[in-house]
């Protein structure tokens, strides 16, 4: 098994970047709890579903992801659905599917230190909902 979280995505661009065939993908997801392959119209994707406390800590959970982001020079798309559901999906784009850069991502997203967002109890339902 692979440490992902000591790893650094590798740039895009490079010429000998292609994209990961699914046994592979499969493989490297077992690594990453929470973590869903799915295959959106023939591309490989990660993705993850999160339930937050509330609006802002929606937002808050965006600032975090986008720091680690940043530092590693590969971004996700993120979704705020509602007030309190995060939807993460990650692929790299310029492959067309998923590189071993996207499972980096994904582990040190993993690692970060959300759990005062996240709501405690995913299945009570909107009460705030405006």
């Amino acid at each position: 098994m692979n440490d992902l979280t000591k790893k650094k995505c590798v740039p895009c661009n490079s010429k000998d970047l292609r994209p990961m065939t699914e046994d592979a993908a499969k493989g490297l997801v077992r690594e990453l709890a929470e973590w869903n392959l799915i295959n959106e119209d023939g591309k490989l994707k990660l993705n993850r579903s999160l339930k937050v406390k509330s609006f802002l800590k929606g937002m808050e959970l965006f600032e975090l992801i986008a720091e680690v982001a940043e530092a590693e020079g590969h971004h996700p798309n993120l979704h705020l659905v509602g007030w309190n559901n995060v939807t993460i999906e990650i692929w790299t784009d310029a492959v067309g599917g998923l590189t071993e850069n996207d499972f980096i991502l994904a582990s040190k997203i993993n690692k970060l230190d959300a759990h005062h967002l996240l709501s405690l109890n995913a299945s009570i339902s909107s009460q705030h909902d405006c």
